[in-house]
């Protein structure tokens, strides 16, 4: 099956990013669907201002940039968004309920070979496609942040995902120019995740407790796990919420308390000290800083 061309549902934090790729680098005619005129004006202008980085560095003409601009269609309308894609790649709110009401809107309008892949972090792909009628075209398709940089895509299996859907976003992973691994069953967190988590709360732990700055703490891990970021930074970059909820995801569906999260991380949720996106979290984001 060949791909032509992509929608992608979301154009906010990893939506935008992963529209560029596909018509940057897979060079993908793009439909961006979004629910709210400002998230689309959002995601266009991120989109902009990461692809004059490229042309500043020297690694893209304006002329290129212009032509990758020229194949992203943004998007109201669902409908419109999905009736004539290939592939619906999925990058809403890490929400269940949600995710599986756009899903099964998605199964009514997108044409029959059309393949749903959800780039949900942590959400179980045979739940999100237990809510179409074709769960065999869905998979797991877990981009990382930023997906214009980070190289790897998980793919991820489920229940009666088949073996012809993985070939397919195989496939389209390369052309993307990223590495993939295959995640062959549906387990919570699946690779990365699985492991990173236990870590970022190891870490929260530390500052709870006291043991160190959360300077000092990122700077340990990075230069003594050559860790590009230290983990909570890295917190501050994914949203101090985002992690809540993964942690509780992956409490809920394996009743392991190595996932459970720290009082610290409740209370910074609490607070609304969510990182980079509220100016405040173990580190001070705002414009002055």
């Amino acid at each position: 099956m060949e791909i032509k061309r992509v929608c992608v549902l979301g154009a906010g934090l990893m939506g935008h990013g992963i529209a560029q790729v596909c018509a940057q680098v897979g060079k993908f005619e793009v439909n961006m669907r979004d629910i709210e005129q400002p998230f689309i004006d959002t995601g266009m202008k991120m989109i902009n201002d990461s692809l004059q980085r490229f042309v500043k560095k020297g690694t893209m003409t304006e002329r290129e940039s212009q032509e990758v601009r020229g194949r992203i269609h943004p998007t109201l309308d669902l409908t419109e968004a999905v009736q004539d894609a290939d592939l619906v790649i999925e990058a809403i709110t890490e929400n269940p309920p949600l995710k599986k009401a756009v899903l099964s809107e998605v199964d009514k309008h997108a044409p029959p070979h059309a393949i749903i892949a959800s780039n949900t972090s942590s959400i179980s792909i045979t739940e999100i496609g237990g809510a179409t009628k074709r769960p065999e075209k869905v998979c797991g398709m877990h981009f990382f942040n930023p997906p214009q940089l980070m190289r790897l895509i998980e793919i991820i299996r489920g229940l009666k995902t088949s073996d012809d859907t993985v070939e397919v976003i195989k496939s389209v992973s390369t052309k993307l120019g990223k590495e993939c691994v295959v995640v062959k069953k549906d387990t919570p967190g699946f690779i990365v995740n699985r492991i990173l988590v236990p870590a970022l709360n190891e870490a929260v732990f530390l500052v709870e407790e006291g043991v160190a700055d959360p300077e000092d703490i990122d700077k340990a891990v990075m230069l003594g796990l050559n860790w590009p970021m230290g983990p909570l930074k890295l917190i501050d970059y994914v949203g101090a919420d985002t992690n809540l909820f993964i942690t509780g995801v992956m409490v809920n569906e394996t009743g392991d308390q190595k996932f459970r999260p720290s009082t610290l991380l409740r209370q910074m949720v609490r607070g609304n000290l969510l990182g980079r996106k509220t100016g405040k979290g173990f580190y001070d984001w705002s414009e002055k800083k």
